[in-house]
């Protein structure tokens, strides 16, 4: 058995040169990183770094409202699901 396997992946091209000269800094080729990443990943059962979703600008700006309307002492406050539904369905008749 090889003592390597051969890992063909696609990268965008100026991902790839940022990388390279990124890895060649620490006196590292990717290829060196790569397994560096694989084996970090091994260890920790998963990604070795947080992996998170971008937030899209519409979810950040209702984010942003809620955090807004929770400080707002004058925002209007329900105590139960019921409350809730009757203040939409009172809305509705307006």
């Amino acid at each position: 058995m090889p003592k390597t396997e051969m890992l063909h992946i696609r990268v965008e091209p100026e991902i790839k040169q940022m990388a390279d000269q990124t890895f060649r800094s620490l006196g590292l080729t990717t290829a060196d990183a790569v397994n560096v990443f694989l084996r970090k990943s091994i260890d920790a059962g998963g990604f070795p770094f947080a992996v998170r979703r971008r937030l899209s600008k519409e979810t950040l700006e209702a984010m942003e409202e809620a955090w807004r309307l929770a400080r707002d002492p004058n925002a209007k406050r329900y105590h139960s699901m019921e409350e809730i539904i009757a203040g939409l369905e009172s809305d509705d008749d307006e």
